[in-house]
């Protein structure tokens, strides 16, 4: 079983803090499979999944030197995200995870110091698997490249 997926407008990409033109962005629905790159959000300052969280998956275009948004998804009940890139679309460059921490805090009737959390990495090797979990109070976070 594949995954549905709406073509969105990117409005968010910016160069130089303009808008800029940019392709469709995949906005994922539901998926079966997981593809070559995952994510997971536990907040550990209350010991629980962040369920909920938006979370965008953006490519550098290394001639322009502008991120372009490929996919915005959401994490699930267990706090994780699959989905966000097709082994097709995968290709070797410098990728960003983009979580919204502002936004899920406020939902949980909590302030934050971080509104955004970032993560940047480069792949090379794209017939691996990327798991990039994201683990996270109010006031610290922390990442690294799971299995």
């Amino acid at each position: 079983m594949g995954f549905w997926v709406l073509n969105v407008l990117a409005a968010a990409d910016t160069h130089k803090g303009k808008a800029v033109p940019s392709a469709p962005v995949q906005q994922i629905m539901t998926s079966a499979e997981p593809g070559p790159l995952t994510t997971h959000v536990l907040n550990t300052g209350d010991g629980v999944p962040a369920a909920k969280m938006a979370v965008s998956l953006h490519r550098l275009d290394s001639t322009l030197m502008i991120w372009n948004m490929l996919s915005i998804g959401t994490t699930n009940e267990d706090g994780r995200c699959s989905g966000l890139v097709s082994r097709e679309a995968f290709s070797a460059g410098m990728y960003k995870l983009r979580f919204e921490t502002g936004s899920y805090w406020e939902k949980m009737g909590q302030n934050s110091f971080y509104p955004y959390v970032e993560v940047v990495f480069t792949i090379t090797e794209t017939e691996q698997r990327f798991h990039l979990p994201l683990l996270m109070s109010r006031f610290s976070y922390t990442t690294y490249r799971g299995s």
